[in-house]
């Protein structure tokens, strides 16, 4: 079976867009999902549905791979399932090294979506000699003095990063210098690649920071329209001095802070 480092998704030399890129893998967990029960065709307003976009979108999206669907029947389940696994690249093996096998990499490493989505952990590595031999999910952890041989010796071109912050552009450095050429980081900082590298961060406590964002809007809504506005701190304000008003009805001469 071809490895990941001699073959390339023909994506971007398609001309696919980026955003439309970054749908595909939610169609094909849809489409995943109608296969599984034997679904064989679906509309565009259910696929749309099931991956949470519209369907307008959905099908400019299928536009870009050649894929239009029949009038009145939908769009051939299993076909679709093909071609978007085909633009992906997910027809062939990617063997993939975990770097950083605490916690997160443990978790990582024992999810079991990796090898029916194309994927196969090749290696996890880790730079605690303690570590070294124990298994995790079946595999023996590596220690980082063997990156580059592994790397070579399995053919990766895909590396995830999950170290501490401070390790992680080291570690970044050693999986390109070695031939990696896409990176998957967890660790919770940015890092720097050359040209022709791709990283994809997963920052879980930037998400959640964005999910608490929505949920104080939510909070301010539920109070009131312009409860969060200047205006209405300023009459926040002038009520709370309304309150502490001197033995003549005047405002006090120093108003709180």
């Amino acid at each position: 079976m071809a490895t990941g480092r001699t073959h390339r998704p023909a994506t971007r030399s398609r001309g696919i867009p980026e955003a439309t890129v970054a749908r595909l893998p939610l169609y094909l967990r849809a489409l995943t999902a109608l296969s599984e029960r034997s679904v064989p065709t679906v509309s565009s307003e259910e696929l749309a549905a099931a991956a949470g976009v519209n369907s307008a979108k959905l099908r400019k999206d299928f536009s870009y791979l050649g894929s239009y669907g029949t009038r009145g029947v939908g769009y051939d389940v299993e076909y679709l399932v093909y071609q978007i696994s085909r633009e992906l690249g997910l027809t062939q093996d990617w063997p993939v090294v975990i770097v950083g096998i605490g916690n997160l990499g443990a978790a990582l490493a024992n999810y079991g979506g990796f090898a029916s989505r194309g994927f196969r952990v090749a290696a996890l590595i880790d730079a605690d000699p303690a570590m070294a031999g124990k298994p995790v999910a079946g595999i023996g952890v590596q220690h980082t003095d063997e990156l580059e041989h592994i790397i070579e010796s399995n053919g990766v071109s895909i590396g995830v990063i999950a170290t501490p912050a401070g390790a992680a552009q080291q570690v970044c450095d050693r999986l390109v210098a070695a031939g990696v050429t896409s990176i998957l980081n967890f660790a919770p900082t940015v890092l720097t690649v050359p040209d022709g590298v791709d990283v994809r961060k997963v920052d879980l406590s930037i998400e959640l920071q964005i999910l608490a964002f929505h949920e104080q809007r939510k909070a301010g809504e539920e109070a009131g329209p312009d409860s969060g506005t200047p205006a209405a701190a300023v009459r926040a304000a002038a009520a709370v001095a309304g309150d502490r008003k001197g033995p003549d009805g005047d405002m006090p001469a120093v108003m709180p802070a």
